[in-house]
Formats: C-alpha cells, sequence, structure tokens
C-alpha cells in the first residue's frame, strides 16, 4: 500500500475546490450564520495539545454558545466526566475548531479559531441556570466560519436512521468490558439516568 507524503501529491488526487467552497468562508458571525449558530443546541469541540487531538461534544438546552461580538463566541463549560481533556488542550495550545448541528439539518456549521478560558465571575454569571454556574468559560475568536458540505449527513441519514434497536452496546457493558469486569456495568447502567438528571448543570 502506497501512503500520500505531500501535500503535492494530494492535490493532484483532488484538483481544484469549485467557487463555492471558498465563497462561503466568513471571517466573523454574518446575519445568516448568527441565525444558524443560534439555533444550535449542539456542538463538538475539537482541540489538539501535546499528548494529541480532542474531540468533545457539547450541548445545552437552548443556544450552545453565547455571542459576544461578531468575532467572538462564549461556550460555557457545564458539568461532564470532569478529566478536562480539552481545557487542559485549550490552555496549552488556543487553536479549536467548533461543529455546530440541529437536528433535522443536513448542513453543518464550522468555526476554526483560538481559544482561551476563563473564571470570569460576570461571564459565568450570564450562564446561571438552576441557580448553577459553569466553573469555567471557552471564549474563541473567530478565525473563519463556514458550511461544510451537506453529504457525510445525508449518505448517513443521521437524523432518519431509527433503526439502531438493541445493537449498540450500553455504557455499562463498554465500561465493564474495558475494565475486565473491574467496573459494575449493570449498576452504572441502573444508577445513570438518576444520577444524571441530579447533575445535569
Amino acid at each position: 500500500m502506497e501512503f500520500i507524503e505531500t501535500v503535492e501529491a494530494l492535490q493532484a488526487q483532488y484538483g481544484t475546490p469549485g467557487p463555492t467552497a471558498l465563497q462561503k468562508v466568513a471571517d466573523r458571525i454574518t446575519p445568516a450564520y448568527r441565525r444558524w449558530i443560534a439555533s444550535a443546541r449542539f456542538l463538538v469541540l475539537t482541540t489538539v495539545g501535546p499528548e494529541g487531538t480532542d474531540g468533545s461534544p457539547r450541548g445545552d438546552d437552548g443556544p450552545v454558545v453565547l455571542e459576544l461580538d461578531d468575532r467572538h463566541l462564549a461556550l460555557p463549560d457545564w458539568r461532564g466526566n470532569q478529566r478536562i481533556d480539552s481545557l487542559r488542550n485549550i490552555v496549552r495550545d488556543g487553536r479549536v475548531s467548533l461543529m455546530f448541528m440541529v437536528p433535522g439539518s443536513t448542513n453543518v456549521v464550522r468555526v476554526n479559531g483560538t481559544a482561551r478560558l476563563t473564571a470570569d465571575a460576570g461571564l459565568r454569571a450570564r450562564f446561571e441556570k438552576k441557580g448553577l454556574q459553569p466553573r469555567t468559560v471557552i471564549v474563541i475568536e473567530i478565525g473563519e466560519v463556514y458550511f461544510q458540505c451537506s453529504r457525510a449527513i445525508m449518505r448517513s441519514g443521521l437524523w432518519s436512521s431509527g433503526d439502531l434497536g438493541d445493537a449498540l452496546p450500553t455504557a455499562g457493558e463498554i465500561l465493564a468490558e474495558v475494565s475486565d469486569g473491574a467496573e459494575g456495568g449493570a449498576g452504572y447502567d441502573a444508577e445513570w439516568a438518576g444520577r444524571a438528571a441530579k447533575t445535569m448543570w
């Protein structure tokens, strides 16, 4: 098997992108991109650090980010697994990408930029829910924003495929498998719904 080792060889394989692929890119939040991002309750945050890359799902019960101005977004760090992989990466290397998704839409909007982490009390208070605030907020400076080609979601039938049934292992089953049974998988599954409800924020 031969591997592509140079950018020139890669470009020879794919050719030149069409004009739309380049024209869709903005360096700030435009009115149309603003409407799209404000509708998104879910995104995937991608970061990079000395140990490698990290991809982290982020979701909220309303807009997943707050627009500070047309070049800056704020993403609250709501309660998760406390691994802080993404946050550790941001502190050491600010490069980030955010992929915004809206159920039912075949489009995905991407923001590439740089991020910094803050525990600023005033900014944290803007996200307060049920008396709780995020521990930190990620502030993203936008480098570019654009919509992705919709073919991937169309091919996958992402929003229409409801035929998984019992095919997927539960989180508890995965936990039991990777820990060689040391962790109680069935107990994890049984307790998760109640635990998540109490610790959502």
